[in-house]
């Protein structure tokens, strides 16, 4: 399952938008390090459902009326302070969760309402513009750092004469979640000595950021946006950086009053119904909500996530299935499973993420779509339901 971490400063809205995108019972109070153990939960993408394309909706649990909801994991981090990477704040074990992360959601509060340590302090008083940078200038630095710590090991690898330094690299690296493409993509953007025992600390340095951006690619999230002061927003997104404007404050109220059946809503969703008996006040805050989803499209928190896989991490969503004509598994079930693939991903690699058995024993596909079968090195698109043909069961 992909996974996605939110990281930010304390008090900017992580466990707000966390709670809203799981509905997980978790702590949220106005005061920093209210989360200390990292949370781990489900939450999910939002995508098109090829069901779409048929008379009849697939009536999946994951399927709101052809709106598929992907699982992905989310997790939700302590709040970082200035010098983290030094141990700051607890900051190297709070920066050691996100090891495991696919790419991060940099939580700003954009109100300007806290300060650089997560203090509340008056609403515009802050600039969040010096929040852009702070999450991947801390990781960066720290992985740097551990980077240095182990370079000697490099240096010993480096007098055997079979040495090659992608693999001793990768070696170092594969904690943090870098593969062996990832190192041999990042070297080949550097200039460094063939001689690790020439390295300087800015190779190790660029080493670091070029890995960091390649496995950790981040995307920030304008949090707070309902009570942030407009020029606040609009200087954020003129960084050049990626960032969704969001209220989580208002993706949970949303929620919740959709469990009590206040409101018609999806997740996503750039309005709502009100279907309930609300009070005056409920109806007020309601309206508030509207306004801000109105200006932005939407509460921001779906738009984040979705924007983290399908365009951070390029992911599409493919539906295996066992019969290709009704899109059913062996017991009837209409479109059962989605699954997010790296694009360019092939049937093959489909297979294999339903099971490692399928994928040893893969003989061919079938779209769905056309019933005709498709090549091995066929390309999936966005929406492809397929058939595997495999040996095993």
């Amino acid at each position: 399952m992909i996974s996605i971490a939110l990281a930010g400063k304390p008090n900017a809205g992580k466990s707000t938008f966390y709670k809203a995108a799981t509905m997980a019972d978790v702590d949220v109070a106005n005061y920093p390090f209210t989360t200390i153990d990292a949370n781990r939960g489900v939450s999910h993408v939002r995508t098109e459902c090829p069901c779409l394309e048929r008379d009849e909706r697939c009536g999946d649990e994951n399927c709101h009326d052809g709106k598929r909801y992907v699982p992905i994991e989310l997790l939700d981090v302590a709040g970082l302070v200035p010098g983290a990477h030094e141990g700051r704040g607890l900051g190297n074990q709070f920066l050691d969760e996100l090891t495991n992360a696919d790419a991060i959601v940099n939580v700003v509060d954009a109100s300007g309402g806290t300060n650089e340590e997560g203090e509340p302090v008056e609403i515009g008083s802050y600039d969040p513009v010096e929040e852009v940078d702070f999450i991947e200038e801390e990781m960066d630095q720290w992985l740097a750092s551990i980077v240095e710590r182990n370079w000697e090991s490099v240096e010993r690898k480096s007098r055997s004469p079979d040495f090659d330094i992608d693999d001793a690299l990768a070696d170092m690296l594969t904690g943090f979640g870098a593969t062996e493409a990832d190192v041999a993509a990042s070297l080949r953007e550097l200039d460094y000595p063939e001689d690790p025992i020439q390295w300087t600390d800015d190779h190790r340095e660029a080493l670091a950021r070029d890995v960091r951006a390649r496995t950790k690619p981040i995307i920030l999230v304008a949090n707070k946006a309902d009570v942030a002061p407009p020029e606040n927003v609009e200087r954020l997104r003129e960084t050049g950086k990626p960032v969704i404007p969001a209220t989580a404050e208002g993706e949970l109220a949303l929620r919740q009053a959709e469990q009590a059946g206040a409101v018609d809503y999806d997740p996503g969703d750039d309005d709502f119904e009100a279907v309930g008996d609300l009070s005056d006040d409920q109806r007020a805050g309601l309206d508030q909500i509207r306004e801000v989803m109105a200006e932005w499209g939407g509460t921001g928190v779906q738009q984040a996530l979705n924007t983290a896989v399908y365009d951070l991490l390029d992911r599409i969503t493919a539906y295996p299935v066992q019969n290709e004509t009704k899109w059913t598994d062996a017991k009837g079930n209409v479109l059962p499973d989605a699954f997010l693939l790296p694009r360019g991903s092939t049937p093959k690699d489909l297979a294999y993420a339903v099971h490692s058995d399928i994928g040893d024993g893969y003989l061919h596909a079938v779209n769905g779509k056309t019933n005709r079968d498709i090549s091995d090195d066929y390309e999936l698109e966005e929406g492809d339901v397929v058939k595997i043909v495999s040996t095993a069961k």
